[in-house]
């Protein structure tokens, strides 16, 4: 079977985790896998442009460096980057047919979605110098926990797939933190909870804690506003930066802000139209971190997210800049979505909501938030 064939044959989600199935088949494998330096990234929201901010400061400076994250909007390929380009379609077939012939095939068979692709993503990395690992929902038990790790980056942790890491902040925290075996840098404005769980465990596990503020001097983040106003980005990445700058530094590599390349990832606060904005946040941190983004003006929302997320959070955090809830139609093999939901936080937060239409105004601002789904369709629909 082609790559695409043995995807579609797995879910992308599941209710339940095995939490063996990862290490058994990485120990079946390790023998044939290179593994390079690995920086592993968890936590709840900013995985991705963290992750990729610092391999596009290890490029810069001369690193091999692969940078492994999910979910993808439009082309499976997003997910696996290597040396400022996604790996190509013919690669990536030529690396499913040498995992299919190196495992056998019950154990390719039982591995997810994430998994497999986990193991396609390292072969891809074998010949970079690092890999940078961005944990999918989890920590401890992740897919891309399996891996010797040579730092661990923790972008803010708060609340999200309760389903599978805990009803709490502390549960949640715990989780993605047990995953640390390597010097960790803890990004900013991380809850005070979190950060007495990573001291504590930190402590256990005699792993050495680095706080970006530490290590960014004034210079240099005056350096990283003046970057992300270039390239049109908001302020909230800032800290992103310096968790990637800080863990740079470690590494040995002394980059040049300045004279970084946008960032290219897709729906991180992009503008595809002077009156239109993408982002793929998901829960009510992300809510808060684009409230704070957005212009002082009012937005028609275009909205949907699955049955896991807290809805009415998210809703109530986003109201002050909502003019009018616009529901974008989603369906997604294995996962229930949350329409009845949005319908009714609309009604109890009296949210003007219609469904989804394409007359825009070009008087209007527009929003277009939730899931990677919803923005997905948006730009499948605009052809963009």
């Amino acid at each position: 079977m082609t790559l695409e064939q043995t995807l579609a044959q797995k879910p992308l989600y599941s209710e339940r985790i095995d939490i063996t199935r990862m290490p058994r088949a990485y120990d079946f494998l390790k023998e044939a896998l290179h593994v390079p330096s690995v920086v592993h990234i968890v936590g709840t929201n900013g995985k991705g442009s963290t992750g990729r901010f610092l391999a596009l400061m290890l490029k810069q400076q001369g690193k091999k460096v692969g940078h492994y994250t999910s979910p993808h909007l439009m082309r499976f390929n997003e997910r696996i980057w290597r040396d400022g380009k996604l790996v190509e379609d013919e690669e990536l077939e030529a690396l499913h047919v040498k995992l299919s012939l190196l495992l056998p095939p019950d154990m390719a068979h039982e591995l997810s979605y994430f998994e497999y692709t986990t193991f396609l993503a390292m072969l891809a990395f074998a010949s970079c110098e690092v890999a940078v690992l961005e944990a999918g929902l989890g920590g401890e038990w992740d897919a891309t926990n399996v891996f010797p790790k040579t730092l661990s980056i923790i972008t803010p942790i708060g609340m999200d797939h309760q389903a599978f890491l805990g009803e709490t902040l502390e549960e949640i925290a715990s989780t993605k933190l047990r995953s640390m075996s390597a010097m960790t840098v803890i990004a900013p404005k991380q809850d005070v909870r979190v950060l007495k769980i990573a001291k504590t465990l930190a402590k256990e596990k005699e792993i050495p804690l680095v706080f970006p503020e530490d290590m960014v001097s004034l210079k240099t983040e005056t350096e990283m506003k003046a970057y992300l106003k270039a390239h049109t980005l908001p302020e909230f990445f800032t800290d992103n930066l310096k968790s990637a700058y800080a863990c740079a530094r470690l590494m040995g590599v002394f980059p040049e802000i300045s004279l970084l390349p946008p960032l290219d990832l897709r729906a991180r606060y992009e503008k595809i139209a002077p009156n239109i904005v993408l982002d793929c946040g998901h829960n009510p941190m992300a809510a808060s971190a684009l409230l704070g983004a957005l212009e002082n003006s009012h937005y028609i929302f275009i909205y949907n997210s699955y049955l896991d997320k807290d809805i009415a959070a998210i809703l109530e955090i986003l109201k002050p800049k909502i003019k009018e809830l616009w529901l974008m139609p989603l369906s997604q093999k294995g996962r229930q979505t949350g329409e009845a939901l949005v319908v009714e936080a609309s009604k109890q937060l009296n949210i003007p909501f219609g469904a989804f239409r394409w007359d825009f105004d070009p008087q209007e601002k527009y929003v277009v938030f939730g899931s990677f789904a919803v923005v997905e369709r948006f730009l499948e629909e605009m052809n963009a």
